[in-house]
């Protein structure tokens, strides 16, 4: 690679790491998987970034980083949820308790996860997500509406428990 290009890439990572850890790690559930994930994609990212559109960066590196993370999940028998927040995730979503959300996701089945993390927290169209996650139209809009409805009863169960 040329030093003007990775300098690009520099800025990109600068740019794009800390919502890719955030959604890292609201899919994972555990902050040091999720630095992982990001290393990974970015490495992948950083292979072909040469013949990467730089308008579709993001994009490109949100799908290799949920790949990552199903070859992850399919190669370890149980996935390991935590509540604790990355350092590094970037500005607070507006929640305030991100406990509450976290513990939320962590009961969704992982593909309802990762479509409400797609759909919702990185605000990717439904034809997207699908894209991303190699799945159908259909069935992301179906995981996401399961995902919804058991991520606002847990939140409501959650908020009733500390009330």
């Amino acid at each position: 690679m040329t030093s003007a290009s990775d300098l690009e890439f520099v800025e990109f990572v600068q740019d794009a790491s800390p919502r890719l850890l955030r959604a890292a790690w609201f899919v994972c559930g555990d902050p040091v998987q999720a630095e992982d994930l990001v290393q990974a994609a970015l490495e992948k990212v950083y292979l072909r970034w040469r013949r990467i559109d730089r308008g579709a960066a993001t994009a490109y590196a949100r799908k290799v980083l949920f790949n990552q993370h199903i070859d992850t999940r399919r190669r370890r028998s149980r996935e390991v949820l935590t509540d604790q927040m990355p350092e590094r995730a970037g500005p607070a979503s507006g929640i305030e308790d991100t406990g509450y959300l976290v513990r939320a996701l962590a009961e969704l089945a992982p593909r309802e996860r990762q479509v409400v993390v797609l759909r919702y927290y990185c605000d990717v169209s439904e034809q997207e997500v699908a894209a991303t996650l190699g799945i159908g139209v259909g069935t992301v809009k179906s995981s996401a509406s399961r995902g919804l409805a058991k991520l606002r009863e847990a939140l409501i169960a959650q908020g009733e428990r500390h009330d």
